[in-house]
Parts: C-alpha cells; sequence; structure tokens
C-alpha cells in the first residue's frame, strides 16, 4: 500500500470529494422508492413519503456541508443560502450547479430552483398508474431540511415546469428578517 493512499475514513472532513458511483446511487435511489411505494397507496403519498426521506437526510447533510464548504460559518441571508444551495448543495449532490435559480414576480417569499434534468428521475422507469410521479420530491425534501436546519423555514414543493421546478416558500418570518436586514 502507498504512502499516498489513505483510508476514507481518515480522510478529513474539509478535503471531501464526490465519489459516489452513479450506477450505485441509481441502484440505492431505485431501492428506496421501491420501498417507498410498497408502503402507500397514492402518488401524491409516494411524493410525501420519499419528501420526508430527503428531509432526514437535508437535515444531517447541512451541517457536513457547513463544516466542509465554509468553515463552521452559517449564512443569515437568504439569498447567500439560496447560492450556496444552488452552487455548493448541487455540486455535492449532483457534481454541478442546479440550472437556475429564479425569484418569482409576483411573490417575495417565493423561490425556484429549476432543474432540466433531474438525477434522481433519470433512472426511474414510471407506470402508466403512476403517470404524474415526480422521484425529486426526495431533493425537495433534501432541499426543506437544509433550509429549515438552517433557520429558513420553507416548505418546497417539486413540479414537472422547464424540466423538474422545485418552488420555495419561506415562511412570513424569514422574509421579515430579511427586511429588517435591509433596515425596510
Amino acid at each position: 500500500m502507498s504512502s499516498k493512499s489513505v483510508n476514507i475514513l481518515e480522510r478529513p472532513l474539509s478535503k471531501g470529494k464526490y465519489e459516489v458511483n452513479i450506477s450505485s446511487y441509481a441502484l440505492l435511489f431505485s431501492e428506496i422508492v421501491q420501498y417507498c411505494q410498497s408502503r402507500v397507496f397514492t402518488v401524491t403519498e409516494l411524493q410525501d413519503k420519499l419528501a420526508g426521506f430527503g428531509e432526514q437526510i437535508g437535515l444531517k447533510l447541512f451541517d457536513t456541508l457547513t463544516i466542509r464548504e465554509r468553515g463552521h460559518r452559517r449564512d443569515t441571508r437568504l439569498l447567500n443560502i439560496l447560492m450556496f444551495i444552488r452552487s455548493n448543495l448541487w455540486k455535492t449532490l449532483f457534481g454541478r450547479e442546479a440550472d437556475k435559480l429564479e425569484h418569482a414576480n409576483d411573490d417575495v417569499a417565493t423561490y425556484y430552483i429549476i432543474e432540466k434534468e433531474s438525477l434522481v428521475n433519470r433512472f426511474i422507469s414510471v407506470p402508466k398508474d403512476k403517470g404524474q410521479l415526480n422521484c425529486a420530491a426526495f431533493t425537495a425534501g433534501i432541499l426543506e431540511g437544509i433550509l429549515r436546519g438552517c433557520g429558513f423555514p420553507a416548505s418546497v414543493t417539486v413540479h414537472w415546469h422547464k424540466g423538474t421546478t422545485f418552488l420555495i416558500k419561506f415562511e412570513d418570518s424569514v422574509i421579515e428578517r430579511e427586511k429588517a436586514f435591509d433596515g425596510k
């Protein structure tokens, strides 16, 4: 064994790399979907169950990312945390940044993250009776968990629009806090 080879468990958290094999990920995720599907009756229940799994992962993932990417610094501004999610989180989960981050024109509390081709939908074949199923609900749950964990409570839903669109609706307390920061 060479001196440069280091056990993955001995590597420092600050030097993480994106090392998950896509085939392994696809297999694991399809098993999660099958597990959830065997315990629900409707597409909505299935998406809710996937989002619940994702939320638990998001709560734990945020702490790890904060240590690795930010040196224990947490964002206190809404736009900063959204940019962190669009770039750092997406790179960690999917190996690239999200395609778009947009703010709703008619609602100050609503933002959209748009993915043209979501990785979680790429390996799932949807039966005809579940045609509206969007497995990206799992990712929506991760986003909701991360936002809740860092003090920006929001509901995140997933929709088929321009690919996969994550609609992020922040609670009023977040918007009021942003207004206070801006002195408005």
